[in-house]
């Protein structure tokens, strides 16, 4: 059993539970005072039971708690995600690490990753309040770095209106824009896949695309823009409830969120402004929605996304930290 002089490791066990829902809750309290936009139920060590008991019940899950003078002081839970996706994997999702004190958290990684590894499972990512620099620091003294960001901002005020360069035009889409939107859903991936990215998600092919876009069509779960460039279908993007997305777990949403789950623009009409219409074009119908946030979330090496969603006001409340290991 490792041990320091801090701490001692060792397996999470059921009576582990009431403990571990209080440190999250806590560190969700923290957070709330950075950003108020999260959801004010999980400041309960009920609602971070839940949370907790969720992570663990996820197939192949792994837990350990750290203890001082017998009582727990922190814990860690990682379980794994398709390996076609994302390789021999490990996630430490927002609910799976909460404690006392950053450094615990650097010796539970420890214990942690070492079963990790000699399992094969090489490729770690983990979920990290964005305002709570310490935290982050510690994750990032492990030689993890930021891959994807989570992000968050107030819909705009009633006089905002979508100002796109007066060539651009931005509307709701119609059921003949089916095959540039089809088209759009494979720029995305495909741009993701190159430098500075290199995204391992495989693109959807045309056909894919427009048979899932013709599926879809007329589901009122789904709000679609497009921007058009001298009578040309050259962007768009998507609206829908935050829930919507399996990225932002119950944790991680603030209550009544609008997402911009989706954004592309065509390479030859990049520089028209465009992305960020398409994002004002959100945000607008975010607060028509009865919203009371709006949510998104990007690669870091996105550049086009990072600057643009940054520009538009939203602000990191989640950091998806990365180590692969090997």
């Amino acid at each position: 059993m490792p041990t320091t002089s801090r701490v001692e490791i060792r397996p999470f066990a059921n009576v582990d539970l009431e403990a571990a829902a209080g440190l999250l809750a806590a560190r969700h309290r923290r957070h709330r005072r950075s950003e108020p936009a999260l959801d004010l139920a999980y400041e309960t060590s009920e609602a971070g039971s839940r949370e907790v008991a969720a992570a663990l019940a996820v197939g192949g899950a792994t837990a350990w708690v750290a203890t001082r003078g017998g009582a727990v002081v922190g814990y860690m839970i990682g379980s794994s995600k398709a390996d076609p996706t994302w390789g021999p994997n490990i996630w430490i999702e927002a609910a799976g690490h909460a404690a006392l004190e950053p450094e615990i958290v650097r010796e539970l990684y420890a214990t942690a990753a070492a079963a990790w590894v000699a399992a094969g499972r090489t490729n770690h990512h983990v979920l990290v309040p964005a305002t709570d620099e310490a935290l982050v620091d510690a994750w990032f003294r492990l030689d993890f770095g930021q891959q994807h960001v989570h992000a968050v901002r107030e819909p705009p005020s009633r006089e905002f209106a979508i100002s796109p360069r007066s060539e651009l035009i931005v509307r709701v889409a119609k059921r003949e824009d089916i095959p540039v939107l089809a088209e759009l859903e494979v720029v995305l991936p495909t741009h993701s896949q190159a430098s500075p990215v290199f995204s391992r998600l495989p693109p959807p092919t045309l056909e894919e695309a427009r048979s899932e876009l013709e599926s879809d069509w007329g589901d009122p779960k789904w709000t679609i823009f497009v921007a058009e460039h001298k009578g040309r279908v050259v962007g768009s993007s998507v609206g829908c409830a935050l829930e919507v997305s399996n990225g932002h777990t119950p944790l991680m949403r603030p209550a009544r969120a609008g997402f911009l789950g989706f954004a592309a623009v065509l390479a030859d009409a990049r520089g028209l402004g465009a992305g960020r219409a398409l994002g004002e074009a959100v945000l607008a119908w975010t607060r028509d929605a009865g919203y009371d946030w709006a949510a998104t979330d990007w690669r870091s090496t996105n550049l086009e996304a990072a600057r643009t969603w940054t520009a538009l006001g939203f602000r990191p409340t989640f950091r998806r930290l990365h180590r692969m290991i090997g």
